[in-house]
C-alpha cells in the first residue's frame, strides 16, 4: 500500500478505535462501580425493569417489623442502600429502628440523603459513603440487631462477597438477623439462562418503548457483569456460604425466579 493511502487508512480507523476506547473505559468504570453514570441518575427505572425490587424492598421492612417487635430501639446497618428504596421500607415499617446505610456510589447516596431526608433530620438514618468491606470491618463486634440488604451482595466478586458474609455474622448481635433481597442465579444452568434471556427481551421493550437503547446499553453491561464467573451468586452455594459462616438457620421466605429474600440468623440469645 502507498504512504499516502495508508495514511488515509489509519484516519480513517481513528474514529472506530477512539469508539472503541470509549466503550472500553465505560466498561471499565462500570465493573469498578456498576451504579455509576447514567445507571445512578435514572436508578427508577429498575422499578419498571424488576417489579420484585420493590416487592423485596417490602418484604424487607416487614421482616424487620417482625423480627424482636417488643425488643424496644433497634440498631440496623443496611449494605448497598441505593437511593433509598429499601430503607425507606425498613424506617416505615419499623419506628424504632436506627439505621445506618452504606453505599460505594456517591451518587445514589446523594438521591437517597434527597429522598429521605426527613428521616436523616430526625435521626434514625445516618449515610455514608463507603465499600461494604471497608464499612463492617469498622464496626465492633456484636453491636447490630439487623443487617439488611437488597440487590447488592450479588454484586461482589465471590472472594469480596465471602468476606463480607463473614463479617455480617461478626457484627450481629447473637439473635440478630441478617435479611437480604438478592439476585440468586438458578442451580439449574439452563434454566438460568432462559431466565436470563426472557429477562433481556423485557428490558429492549421496555427501553425501546422509552427511546432510551443508551441506557439499555449501560444495564447490559451490568447484567453481563452479574453473570461472569467471578460475580455470579448461585443459589445453593451462596446458601451455603451463609451456613459456613456460622448463621442458623438461614431461611427462603420468598423465591420468584432468581429474585430471593433470604433471612439468616446468628444463633444465640
Amino acid at each position: 500500500m502507498a504512504a499516502p493511502a495508508r495514511k488515509a487508512a489509519l484516519k480513517k480507523s481513528r474514529p472506530c478505535e477512539a469508539s472503541l476506547d470509549m466503550k472500553k473505559s465505560r466498561m471499565s468504570a462500570l465493573q469498578e462501580n456498576p451504579f455509576t453514570g447514567p445507571i445512578a441518575a435514572e436508578y427508577d427505572v429498575l422499578r419498571q425493569m424488576c417489579p420484585n425490587a420493590a416487592t423485596l424492598a417490602k418484604k424487607i421492612g416487614d421482616r424487620v417489623a417482625e423480627w424482636r417487635s417488643d425488643a424496644g430501639p433497634i440498631d440496623g446497618f443496611e449494605i448497598g442502600c441505593g437511593t433509598g428504596i429499601s430503607t425507606l421500607a425498613a424506617l416505615s415499617a419499623r419506628g424504632d429502628l436506627k439505621l445506618t446505610a452504606i453505599d460505594s456510589a456517591g451518587e445514589m447516596l446523594d438521591q437517597a440523603r434527597t429522598n429521605l431526608a426527613d428521616y436523616a433530620l430526625a435521626g434514625r438514618v445516618k449515610f455514608i459513603e463507603a465499600d461494604a468491606l471497608t464499612a463492617l470491618r469498622a464496626l465492633p463486634d456484636a453491636g447490630k440487631d439487623v443487617v439488611i440488604s437488597n440487590y447488592a451482595i450479588h454484586n461482589f466478586p465471590d472472594d469480596y462477597r465471602k468476606a463480607v458474609v463473614w463479617e455480617i455474622f461478626r457484627v450481629l448481635k447473637p439473635g440478630g438477623i441478617f435479611v437480604n433481597g438478592d439476585r440468586y442465579a438458578m442451580d439449574d444452568l439452563a434454566a438460568h439462562l432462559a431466565d436470563t434471556q426472557a429477562v433481556v427481551r423485557d428490558w429492549f421493550k421496555i427501553f425501546t418503548k422509552m427511546n432510551r437503547l443508551d441506557l439499555l446499553e449501560d444495564w447490559i453491561l451490568h447484567l453481563l457483569s452479574d453473570e461472569s464467573p467471578q460475580h455470579i451468586m448461585y443459589f445453593e452455594p451462596a446458601l451455603e456460604q451463609l451456613r459456613a459462616a456460622g448463621f442458623a438457620p438461614v431461611t427462603v421466605e420468598f423465591r420468584d425466579g432468581v429474585d430471593t429474600l433470604v433471612t439468616a440468623v446468628k444463633p444465640g440469645a
